[in-house]
Protein backbone atom coordinates (compact mmCIF):
# COMPACT_ATOMS: atom_id res chain seq x y z
CA UNK A 1 0.00 0.00 0.00
CA UNK A 2 1.06 3.91 -0.93
CA UNK A 3 1.65 6.08 2.48
CA UNK A 4 0.07 9.65 1.05
CA UNK A 5 0.36 12.52 3.25
CA UNK A 6 -2.59 15.04 3.27
CA UNK A 7 -1.05 17.84 4.23
CA UNK A 8 0.92 20.71 2.45
CA UNK A 9 3.01 21.65 5.80
CA UNK A 10 6.67 21.44 5.32
CA UNK A 11 6.96 20.72 9.05
CA UNK A 12 4.44 17.65 8.83
CA UNK A 13 6.48 16.20 5.72
CA UNK A 14 9.89 16.88 7.58
CA UNK A 15 8.09 15.37 10.82
CA UNK A 16 7.43 11.93 8.29
CA UNK A 17 10.55 12.21 6.68
CA UNK A 18 12.60 10.90 10.14
CA UNK A 19 10.69 7.46 9.48
CA UNK A 20 11.87 4.71 7.00
CA UNK A 21 9.07 4.77 4.89
CA UNK A 22 7.84 6.12 1.50
CA UNK A 23 5.18 8.38 0.55
CA UNK A 24 3.65 11.18 -1.41
CA UNK A 25 2.16 14.41 -0.24
CA UNK A 26 -1.23 15.55 -1.20
CA UNK A 27 -2.86 18.99 0.13
CA UNK A 28 -6.60 18.61 0.49
CA UNK A 29 -8.60 21.51 -0.04
CA UNK A 30 -11.53 21.97 2.86
CA UNK A 31 -13.34 24.66 4.56
CA UNK A 32 -11.56 24.50 8.11
CA UNK A 33 -14.42 27.42 9.14
CA UNK A 34 -15.46 26.21 12.45
CA UNK A 35 -19.69 25.01 13.33
CA UNK A 36 -21.65 27.04 15.55
CA UNK A 37 -21.32 25.88 19.03
CA UNK A 38 -18.14 23.41 17.64
CA UNK A 39 -15.86 22.71 20.64
CA UNK A 40 -12.35 22.62 19.99
CA UNK A 41 -12.08 19.26 20.35
CA UNK A 42 -15.03 18.37 17.86
CA UNK A 43 -13.22 20.72 15.33
CA UNK A 44 -9.62 19.30 15.25
CA UNK A 45 -11.71 15.80 15.35
CA UNK A 46 -13.84 16.51 11.90
CA UNK A 47 -10.61 18.70 10.37
CA UNK A 48 -8.85 15.51 10.59
CA UNK A 49 -11.51 13.24 9.42
CA UNK A 50 -12.58 15.47 6.53
CA UNK A 51 -9.00 15.85 5.18
CA UNK A 52 -8.31 12.32 4.94
CA UNK A 53 -11.55 11.47 3.14
CA UNK A 54 -11.12 14.14 0.66
CA UNK A 55 -8.03 13.09 -0.31
CA UNK A 56 -8.77 9.59 -0.01
CA UNK A 57 -11.28 10.45 -3.24
CA UNK A 58 -7.74 10.82 -5.28
CA UNK A 59 -6.26 7.36 -4.28
CA UNK A 60 -6.92 3.65 -4.25
CA UNK A 61 -4.93 0.96 -2.28
CA UNK A 62 -3.04 3.72 -0.05
CA UNK A 63 -3.22 4.77 3.24
CA UNK A 64 -4.09 8.20 3.88
CA UNK A 65 -2.49 10.43 6.84
CA UNK A 66 -3.85 13.41 7.46
CA UNK A 67 -3.66 16.30 10.62
CA UNK A 68 -5.27 18.67 12.57
CA UNK A 69 -4.23 21.19 15.20
CA UNK A 70 -5.74 23.76 17.34
CA UNK A 71 -4.42 26.07 20.04
CA UNK A 72 -6.86 27.00 22.89
CA UNK A 73 -6.21 30.03 25.54
CA UNK A 74 -8.75 31.41 27.78
CA UNK A 75 -10.87 29.08 26.78
CA UNK A 76 -10.68 30.19 23.13
CA UNK A 77 -9.66 29.00 19.66
CA UNK A 78 -6.50 30.37 18.66
CA UNK A 79 -6.15 31.38 14.92
CA UNK A 80 -3.18 32.52 13.33
CA UNK A 81 -2.04 35.71 14.29
CA UNK A 82 -1.29 37.39 10.37
CA UNK A 83 0.33 40.29 11.43
CA UNK A 84 2.64 41.42 14.01
CA UNK A 85 0.28 43.40 16.48
CA UNK A 86 -1.89 40.90 17.25
CA UNK A 87 1.39 37.95 17.24
CA UNK A 88 2.35 40.74 19.84
CA UNK A 89 -0.79 40.47 21.71
CA UNK A 90 -0.99 36.72 21.76
CA UNK A 91 2.44 35.96 23.38
CA UNK A 92 2.03 38.91 25.84
CA UNK A 93 -1.16 37.25 27.15
CA UNK A 94 0.62 33.61 27.09
CA UNK A 95 3.36 35.29 29.49
CA UNK A 96 3.78 32.96 32.44
CA UNK A 97 0.51 31.04 31.62
CA UNK A 98 -0.28 27.67 29.74
CA UNK A 99 -1.96 27.19 25.93
CA UNK A 100 -3.51 23.59 25.01
CA UNK A 101 -2.38 22.05 21.68
CA UNK A 102 -5.07 19.37 20.73
CA UNK A 103 -3.31 17.84 17.19
CA UNK A 104 -6.05 15.42 15.65
CA UNK A 105 -4.86 12.17 13.38
CA UNK A 106 -6.49 10.78 11.30
CA UNK A 107 -5.63 7.77 9.09
CA UNK A 108 -7.62 5.82 6.12
CA UNK A 109 -7.49 3.06 4.69
CA UNK A 110 -9.02 3.57 1.39
CA UNK A 111 -9.28 -0.25 0.59
CA UNK A 112 -11.66 -0.80 3.46
CA UNK A 113 -12.67 2.95 3.98
CA UNK A 114 -11.98 2.14 7.77
CA UNK A 115 -10.14 5.18 9.54
CA UNK A 116 -8.65 5.69 13.41
CA UNK A 117 -8.48 8.68 15.09
CA UNK A 118 -6.78 10.02 18.03
CA UNK A 119 -6.38 13.06 19.47
CA UNK A 120 -2.91 14.21 21.33
CA UNK A 121 -3.12 17.34 23.88
CA UNK A 122 -0.03 19.35 24.55
CA UNK A 123 -0.15 21.68 27.33
CA UNK A 124 2.47 24.51 26.59
CA UNK A 125 3.83 26.20 29.63
CA UNK A 126 5.16 29.60 29.12
CA UNK A 127 8.20 31.66 30.28
CA UNK A 128 7.20 35.11 32.04
CA UNK A 129 8.10 36.95 28.68
CA UNK A 130 9.43 40.59 28.38
CA UNK A 131 8.22 42.94 25.58
CA UNK A 132 11.87 42.91 24.35
CA UNK A 133 11.83 39.14 24.63
CA UNK A 134 8.78 39.05 22.67
CA UNK A 135 9.74 41.40 19.76
CA UNK A 136 13.28 40.02 19.35
CA UNK A 137 11.64 36.19 18.95
CA UNK A 138 8.50 37.59 16.27
CA UNK A 139 11.75 39.21 14.70
CA UNK A 140 13.81 36.48 14.06
CA UNK A 141 11.14 33.56 13.68
CA UNK A 142 8.08 35.31 12.01
CA UNK A 143 5.27 33.31 13.11
CA UNK A 144 2.62 35.06 11.51
CA UNK A 145 1.40 32.01 10.38
CA UNK A 146 1.34 29.81 12.82
CA UNK A 147 -1.29 29.19 15.83
CA UNK A 148 -0.40 30.36 18.89
CA UNK A 149 2.16 32.89 17.33
CA UNK A 150 4.86 30.70 17.82
CA UNK A 151 6.97 27.75 16.43
CA UNK A 152 7.89 25.16 18.06
CA UNK A 153 10.47 23.80 15.42
CA UNK A 154 11.81 27.01 15.39
CA UNK A 155 12.73 29.30 18.21
CA UNK A 156 9.80 28.97 19.92
CA UNK A 157 11.10 26.36 22.05
CA UNK A 158 13.06 29.90 24.11
CA UNK A 159 9.66 31.03 25.05
CA UNK A 160 8.91 27.75 26.91
CA UNK A 161 8.80 26.90 30.76
CA UNK A 162 7.95 23.21 29.85
CA UNK A 163 5.63 20.94 27.52
CA UNK A 164 3.65 18.56 28.59
CA UNK A 165 2.86 15.87 25.98
CA UNK A 166 2.92 12.05 25.33
CA UNK A 167 4.36 12.33 21.64
CA UNK A 168 6.37 15.12 21.30
CA UNK A 169 6.33 15.37 17.73
CA UNK A 170 2.21 16.55 18.17
CA UNK A 171 3.75 19.93 19.15
CA UNK A 172 4.98 20.32 15.38
CA UNK A 173 1.62 18.86 14.02
CA UNK A 174 2.36 15.05 13.09
CA UNK A 175 2.64 12.67 16.63
CA UNK A 176 4.85 10.41 15.35
CA UNK A 177 4.22 7.44 18.17
CA UNK A 178 0.65 7.68 17.47
CA UNK A 179 0.96 7.52 13.85
CA UNK A 180 3.23 4.39 14.13
CA UNK A 181 0.80 2.47 16.13
CA UNK A 182 -1.98 3.36 13.60
CA UNK A 183 0.10 2.39 10.49
CA UNK A 184 0.89 -0.97 12.70
CA UNK A 185 -3.34 -1.56 13.05
CA UNK A 186 -4.01 -1.57 9.34
CA UNK A 187 -0.97 -3.99 8.45
CA UNK A 188 1.78 -1.43 7.72
CA UNK A 189 5.18 -2.14 9.72
CA UNK A 190 7.21 1.14 9.13
CA UNK A 191 10.41 -0.77 9.81
CA UNK A 192 9.89 -3.51 6.99
CA UNK A 193 7.02 -2.07 4.61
Amino acid sequence: MKLILGSSSPYRKKLLQRLPVSFECFSPDIDETPLNNETPDDLVERLSIEKAKEVAKNFQDALIISSDQIAIFDNQILGKPGTHEKAVAMLSAFSGHTVRFETGLCVLNTNTGHYQYKSIPTLVHFRALSNQTIERYLELDKPYQCAGSFQAEGLGVVLFDRLESKDPSALIGLPLIELTSMLTAEGFDVLTD
